[in-house]
């Protein structure tokens, strides 16, 4: 196919051999399917800053810091210069985040670095070389659903452990290869000790993961992973290896109306969100019929 414009920089310096296909196109970027000499990656584009809308990022950026003063003035003014740092910053998040994520035991893409604004990583696939379907598209067993669950919010509790949040994890950003779920899509990560959103974020990211299994293995429905995850890291008490129970006890402290709004708000997000998933599925382009394996 043609070589996509952003992409062709990465050609001229002999990262890229070959660009084979578009995998999928979402608001925020496009996915290829490039080939690097004998290996088959995948190259995620992200979208000029003209073509993508930063309002819903407001929550997101909370707590990102810069240390060049000028570019923190022009990014809290919104001007055009600040409005193509805060893109920087965006970009260089999931970079980051994917570094830290593998190195502390979280499956996700392998990283080979962010060029301009184009992601190279790992190609995710699955034991027959087909491109790995995201969870939403696969149906398993009860005993699966459980396991996976749990491998799940292992990789929560991993996250949050090395001061991450995903921010939007859901069946949409979670691959499934032959080892098990992988995640994906990490513009978004918060820093759990520097955003006031932190918590709702964590409890959207567990439920939303908590109910899609649920489908799957319905007792997993009355589980609290969430408010026991948080609990524990609030106390200083959560480690990557903790044993979870998924059960947790609610106090007789007065509630906290301001948490409830934040919950109530959170969940309008994500009704809003799932339903631009929704639309963004039926737009996207799915290569995952082809097999990469033999390239």
């Amino acid at each position: 196919m043609k070589i996509p414009k952003r992409i062709q920089p990465l050609v001229d310096d002999g990262l890229v051999d070959e660009v084979t296909s578009q995998l999928m196109s979402g608001k925020e970027a496009s996915v290829y399917i490039v080939r690097c000499g004998d290996t088959i990656r995948c190259a995620k584009v992200y979208k000029e800053i003209s073509q993508r809308s930063f309002k819903k990022a407001t929550a997101y950026r909370e707590g990102r810091k810069v240390r060049n003063s000028r570019r923190a003035r022009a990014m809290e003014k919104g001007s055009g210069f600040g409005r193509e740092q805060q893109e920087k910053v965006w970009q260089s998040a999931e970079v980051d985040a994917l570094y830290k994520l593998a190195e502390a035991g979280v499956r996700v893409p392998i990283p080979y670095g962010c060029f301009d604004g184009v992601l190279l990583m790992e190609l995710v696939t699955d034991d027959d070389g087909y491109v790995a379907p995201r969870l939403n598209d696969v149906v398993m067993p009860a005993e699966q659903a459980i396991e996976d669950h749990q491998v799940m919010m292992t990789y929560v509790v991993k996250m949050l452990c090395v001061g991450l949040i995903h921010g939007d994890l859901s069946e949409f950003n979670v691959l499934v290869d032959e080892y098990g779920p992988v995640i994906i899509d990490l513009p978004q990560a918060v820093d759990a000790s520097a955003n006031n959103n932190a918590e709702w974020m964590l409890t959207r990211d567990v439920n939303n993961i908590r109910d899609y299994y649920a489908q799957f293995a319905p007792e997993l429905s009355t589980t609290e992973y969430a408010k026991e995850i948080w609990a524990l890291y609030e106390k200083g008490d959560l480690k990557p290896d903790t044993k979870l129970t998924g059960e947790f006890t609610e106090t007789d402290e007065l509630a906290d109306i301001e948490a409830i709004m934040q919950q109530i708000d959170a969940a309008r997000v994500e009704e809003q969100h799932r339903r631009e998933r929704v639309k963004e599925e039926k737009e996207g382009v799915d290569d995952s019929k082809f097999n990469w394996s033999e390239s």
